[in-house]
Parts: C-alpha cells; sequence; structure tokens
C-alpha cells in the first residue's frame, strides 16, 4: 500500500525543497474549465488559439498554483498543511504538451505560529521560467502518516460537439441546392427535412416517389415545399441525381438508402459522370470527444489500395476539405505501422515519396509529415517518448490511411470505442457527395450537409 506522510514544522529546514514534473493535457484544461466556469477560448477552443498570437491552445495561470499546492499539501509539508498566503508572477504562458517542472523551496520559518514561506518556480521542457513567486503556509506539528487516497478518474467527454459547431459555422452562408438520392428511409428523409428546416441546404428528393411519400407519411413529415423527382428504383436516382449535378442544377449530392457503390459508378461513367482531373477519395471527419480538435480521416471508403499518385490526390483533397473548414494550415499524418522508412513495408516508402514531393510543391496548402503511427500521430507524449521531432506529430488534423482497410477500421474503432460521432464526403468530383451510411444519426447527416456547404462556398471564394 502507498503511504502519504508529512514533515513536520520541527522537521523541515530553509532550504529543503520538493518537486514534480506534470504534461499539460486537454483533460487538465477541460477539468479546469468545469470547476471553475472558466471558457475562455485562448484555453478551450484550438481554432480561435491558432488564429491568434498564441499559436496554440493556451494553459492556465491557476494550473502553476495547482501544481505548488500539490506539492506543498502532499509533499513539503504535506497533510496538515494549511495555505496563508500566496503571490505568483507568470512570465510564460504553459500551452498543450508543455512539460513543466514545479518547485517549492523553503526560504523563511517563523517559529510563533509554525509558518514556512517557501519560493517556488516552475520552468518547462526547455527550462525556461514559466512562473515564480512566494508561498506561506502554516505547518503541521505532528506526524500524520496514512495510506494515499486514489485520484478519481473523471472522463471529459462531449460527444457530437465538434460535429454541431461545423453545423454552427454554415449560419453566414445562403443553402445549397442538392440532391438526396432515394431517401426511402426514415433517417436519410428526416436528415434531408432537417437539413432544410436548418436553412444548410435547399433538398431535391430524387427517388421512387411512392415509397418517398410513404416514408413521409409514415414520420409525419411535411415533403410538399420540396421537389421530387420520380424514378423507377434506386439505379435511376443515381444517375438522375447525377446528371443533375453535371448540368449545374445541384451543388451537391446526398446518398440515401442505397449502396454506395450504386451512387460511385454513376459518379465515374466516362461521359455521363461528375468525374475531374484529380482522383475522387472519401473523408470522415470525425468527432472524438478526446481529441482537441476536428480529426480528418482519408480515404476509408472509395480507394482500396490507392497508388502513389493517387494518394497525392487524396492528400490534396484533405488538405482542401480542411482550408474550407477554417483550418488554414493543416497539419497532414501520413499513417504506417512504424515511424521509420523501411524498403520492407510500402506505406513508408509512399510517405516519405509524399513528403518530399510536399517540399517540390506538388501537394500544397498543408504541413505534412510522415511515416508516423497512429499514437505518435495523436499523442505529444507518445512522439516525445519516441523521440519525434515533428511539427505534426501529436497535432495531426488529417489522418492519411495507407490503404481503405486500415482506413475503415480507424474510423469504426474510434465511432465504437472512443465515442466519436462521424460526417463523411467525397471529394474531387464537380461537386461534393455526402456519403452517408444508413446508420448515421440525424447529426451526422446534418453535419455532412454542412461540410457540403463550406465547400462549394469555399470555391466560390477561391474561384471567382
Amino acid at each position: 500500500m502507498e503511504f502519504i506522510e508529512n514533515k513536520t514544522f520541527d522537521e523541515i529546514k530553509v532550504g529543503d525543497c520538493a518537486t514534480l514534473t506534470r504534461t499539460l493535457t486537454f483533460e487538465d484544461i477541460n477539468l479546469f474549465a468545469l470547476a471553475s466556469g472558466d471558457v475562455n477560448p485562448t484555453h478551450l477552443d484550438f481554432e480561435y488559439a491558432q488564429h491568434t498570437h498564441l499559436r496554440k491552445v493556451s494553459g492556465h495561470g491557476m494550473w502553476n498554483g495547482a501544481l505548488f499546492s500539490n506539492l506543498l499539501g502532499t509533499e513539503l509539508p504535506g497533510p496538515g498543511t494549511v495555505y496563508r498566503r500566496q503571490t505568483l508572477d507568470f512570465r510564460k504562458q504553459v500551452s498543450l504538451g508543455d512539460t513543466v517542472t514545479a518547485t517549492v523551496t523553503a526560504i523563511a520559518k517563523e517559529v510563533a505560529e509554525y509558518v514556512i514561506t517557501f519560493e517556488c518556480r516552475t520552468v518547462d521542457q526547455n527550462d525556461e521560467l514559466i512562473c515564480s513567486g512566494i508561498a506561506e503556509v502554516a505547518a503541521p506539528i505532528k506526524k500524520i502518516k496514512r495510506a494515499r487516497t486514489a485520484l478519481p478518474r473523471i472522463p471529459i467527454n462531449n460527444p457530437g460537439a465538434q460535429l454541431q459547431r461545423l453545423v454552427n459555422m454554415t449560419k453566414e452562408y445562403p443553402p445549397i441546392r442538392m440532391a438526396i438520392v432515394h431517401p426511402v428511409d426514415r433517417n436519410s428523409l428526416l436528415g434531408a427535412v432537417d437539413a432544410a428546416l436548418a436553412h444548410l441546404i435547399i433538398p431535391i428528393l430524387v427517388g421512387p416517389m411512392e415509397k418517398i411519400a410513404a416514408v413521409a407519411e409514415k414520420e409525419n413529415l411535411d415533403i410538399s415545399p420540396y421537389e421530387l423527382i420520380d424514378t423507377e428504383h434506386s439505379h435511376e436516382a443515381a444517375a438522375k441525381a447525377v446528371a443533375m449535378a453535371r448540368a449545374g442544377e445541384v451543388d451537391a449530392i446526398m446518398k440515401g438508402s442505397l449502396h454506395t457503390d450504386e451512387l460511385m459508378h454513376a459518379a465515374v461513367q466516362r461521359g455521363t459522370g461528375i468525374s475531374t482531373a484529380r482522383r475522387m477519395s472519401h473523408v470522415f471527419m470525425m468527432d472524438v470527444p478526446a481529441y482537441p480538435r476536428p480529426l480528418l480521416i482519408t480515404d476509408a471508403a472509395i480507394n482500396i489500395d490507392p497508388s502513389l499518385e493517387e494518394k497525392v490526390d487524396i492528400v490534396q483533397n484533405a488538405i482542401d476539405l480542411a482550408h474550407a473548414l477554417g483550418v488554414s494550415e493543416p497539419k497532414v499524418a501520413l499513417l504506417s505501422a512504424i515511424e521509420t522508412v523501411s524498403s520492407k513495408l510500402r506505406s513508408t516508402l509512399e510517405a516519405a515519396a509524399i513528403c518530399k514531393m510536399a517540399d517540390r510543391k506538388q501537394i500544397t496548402g498543408g504541413i505534412i509529415d510522415g511515416p508516423l503511427a497512429f499514437d505518435n500521430a495523436v499523442s505529444l507524449e507518445a512522439a516525445r517518448l519516441k523521440g519525434i521531432t515533428s511539427l505534426v506529430a501529436g497535432q495531426a488534423d488529417i489522418l492519411v490511411a495507407p490503404d481503405l482497410e486500415a482506413g475503415n477500421m480507424m474510423a469504426k474503432q474510434l465511432e465504437y470505442m472512443a465515442e466519436a460521432q462521424s460526417s463523411g464526403i467525397v471529394l474531387g468530383a464537380r461537386v461534393p457527395i455526402a456519403l452517408t451510411s444508413r446508420a448515421d444519426t440525424i447529426l451526422s447527416r446534418m453535419a455532412s450537409c454542412a461540410l457540403a456547404m463550406l465547400l462549394v462556398h469555399h470555391k466560390k471564394q477561391i474561384v471567382p
């Protein structure tokens, strides 16, 4: 059993000190916000911090004070200590991922009231001073030793927050015209209606009229305000929606209750499809409660075993989407099983080649690094332990999977094991294609509409 034990006033000598080291995590920041009510975007909003002089989410001065409280209350003097006064002078921001070492040193004792004054200092991983000050405590006079109480684990989860934030980003734009392909089930039709009521889209319902009307009646949905194009079956619905996109009659397409390959077959048809010179690829926008920013995963739905040239388009498509989401210079992690280049793993060779291609401006708009394993792509601590020096490691915005199987498993694992929610979009076509799943929630479908809307308006801004 682990014990906690104090040092009494008589045992402590001037010059005695205690230290501890902690790395600031997003959970620390969230817990502080939960306890204090401090929701300053400087601390909590990565995008806001990125667009200010701070460049990354910054930590709290109070976090430094908490480290000193930890030392004084559990180490020196320890149990029985009573805080009387503290003053701190902050010299430098603490940022997410910084490793801080706190030290308290006894500098004076007052026998009359058993008061000890401590000098308090914190430094970062580069030994740069973060803050310094003085703490005055009443030290215990009796010896205390007891079993150490285990800290409670408080998970900080807010599922769907990033997807809802994505929907909120669209409020300044007018709705786009979107063809909803074969919406003959509850989720696809309700998702379209909800997106229309939220002013995200003007839906054109493409599919068998009787089936669509039956779903609307069963769910008590009023679809009379929306255009409905009658088709015999899902194949015809897919072909009609693609033809409308090709003719410029709709700005985007959303998959309803049909198989992905039905819709994509129509989209890539030579002569009648909506292909461009760019390879089509799919991007999941994952809302992972434990990750401090939206996470884009590509490609997990379209390209089974992409070649190097196809991966270049996959990466560029994802970067363009990140730009539409307001991330001006997204960090792109090219994933493999390892973070070193090996001739035995094709994914590492292709990652190295893509990085060099980015250096030569064959891919633009992002910061690209790889090969990186999943852990050191999303964890600053994992990257630090493995000695990886990188602008991407530990804080990736985009994860590029080596193939469809790896990408699909990664996205599904995050969804079912980490409470992640997702929305998906196909890029590289003439119009965005919201490639939703029949099991998607209404929020996921609305978020996919929001992705398409942001892409359409972003394209209009850069191509007058």
